[in-house]
């Protein structure tokens, strides 16, 4: 599981600004659950071969009791519920106040690790300016700069540092046949059936849940085998074990979501046939995409919806999730048990999709006859040409085609040659990515070719 790092601070600090230098986005919405996540905000970040999920708080004020404010700090403790460590972000030209005191009061009171940030410190680094913020007793001050990149990458891996060493996840070495088990997901809104649905399979299966954590954080992982073929389902439904959940985080938590989806070979969508696709649902399937995880969409709840919602419910899938079109279509009932027995069979599909090995004879074979059938259209001068493929990963499958000009293939021909690569692998259930490598031609800027 990818470590989570919490961004808080009173306002105006620059813990947006530390957001995006930290996410390498220009903008601090990256995965806004609309309805949850009211002035919080996730992302990913990197610091050389090390991942991170990074939240972004609204400002803090821990002593809020009414409105907006008392809002922002149910979202900020929230935050600090679902990280692993803290970054306290102050402002090192303003200096000290008082609510910074009563932020890091807080925040010594919860006890998890905690990084301080002293934000806005270009040209700072010995100031004796600095100094007052040792009296907020949490050791170190490290001086940054958001805005410039100073001191950013020492203080992340500073933050990253704190924690214990992530122990590995001993689940495929109990497969006495070698076959590593199908990492599955179930992911959707609250209330959507996942917990119903876990309950459903497991009953049917007449298997005992139990705990298996794979780091030493709280991640939990459900075996199951059905018909030979071992799972391991990916906890996003709240089966959790008891007395190990602090008090504050919502049945939803966002980052246990994100956590799961990274960690997943395939991820199952549930959505809520009496709620119709969401902004949420929207989100959810983004990131899906995102991290290139093989997908299974279920509709749950469908024998609760009578004939005139079943048709416009199907438009919605069409019109806010065309970016899915390739993924399976489930229409179930996890209660009923309706319909759940050939979700198995697309999970399945879809996970063979995105480990498909593919021959470069013959992705080459496809390439060239898909030119003859269609070639790609000259931009200016150029006209893109095409003259070998081969495979460049799996889960999800790259694809790398080679030639000259390619900068200036169309995203439509793109398309055009996903569409004729997934016929001839019978890709269904994974997205696809194509990666074009141009071979440079010394004399394209001599004769234009």
């Amino acid at each position: 599981m990818k470590p989570v790092l919490a961004l808080v601070g009173r306002p105006n600090v620059g813990k947006s600004t530390l957001f995006n230098r930290l996410t390498g986005t220009r903008d601090a919405i990256v995965a806004d659950f609309a309805g949850l996540t009211r002035d919080r905000h996730y992302g990913s970040g990197r610091a050389g071969p090390r991942e991170f999920i990074v939240i972004d708080t609204g400002g803090f004020e821990p002593d809020a009791g009414s409105g907006i404010y008392q809002e922002m700090a149910k979202q900020t403790r929230q935050a600090v519920a679902e990280a692993d460590v803290i970054v306290f972000v102050v402002d090192a030209r303003e200096g000290l106040s008082a609510q910074d005191h009563d932020i890091a009061g807080e925040l010594r009171r919860l006890g998890k690790p905690c990084v301080l940030a002293a934000n806005k410190a270009e040209g700072m680094k010995d100031s004796g300016r600095l100094a007052e913020f040792y009296e907020l007793g949490l050791g170190d001050v490290h001086a940054v700069s958001s805005a410039h990149g100073q001191g950013v990458r020492t203080l992340v891996d500073l933050a990253l540092d704190m924690l214990p060493p992530v122990e590995e996840d001993d689940a495929d070495a109990q497969d006495g046949e070698g076959v590593r088990p199908i990492r599955l997901a179930v992911a959707g809104r609250p209330n959507v059936g996942k917990s119903t649905l876990i309950n459903t399979w497991l009953g049917e299966e007449r298997l005992v849940a139990f705990d298996m954590p794979g780091t030493t954080r709280d991640a939990i992982s459900v075996p199951l085998e059905r018909n030979g073929q071992r799972f391991e389902l990916i906890d996003t439904a709240g089966l959790r074990r008891k007395g190990r959940v602090f008090e504050a985080i919502e049945k939803f938590s966002v980052v246990k979501t994100l956590q799961a989806i990274e960690s997943a070979n395939v991820v199952l969508l549930l959505i809520d046939a009496t709620q119709g696709v969401t902004d949420q649902d929207a989100h959810i399937a983004g990131f899906i995409l995102e991290a290139g995880r093989a997908v299974v969409i279920a509709v749950n709840k469908w024998d609760a919806v009578d004939s005139y919602q079943r048709e416009q419910l199907q438009r919605q899938i069409e019109n806010r999730l065309p970016f899915l079109k390739f993924a399976a279509l489930h229409f179930i009932s996890a209660k009923k048990r309706l319909g759940v027995g050939p979700v198995w069979q697309s999970i399945i599909q879809a996970h063979r999709s995105a480990t498909r090995k593919m021959a470069t004879p013959v992705l080459t074979r496809v390439l060239l006859e898909s030119v003859q059938f269609q070639a790609p259209k000259k931009s200016g001068m150029y006209r893109p040409k095409l003259r070998y493929a081969h495979q460049g990963g799996m889960n999800p499958p790259v694809i790398v085609i080679h030639g000259n000009s390619l900068e200036h293939v169309s995203d439509s021909y793109r398309r055009f040659l996903e569409t004729r690569f997934r016929k001839e692998f019978d890709l269904i259930g994974t997205p696809l990515r194509i990666e074009f490598k141009t071979s440079h031609n010394p004399y394209a800027d001599k004769d234009g070719s």
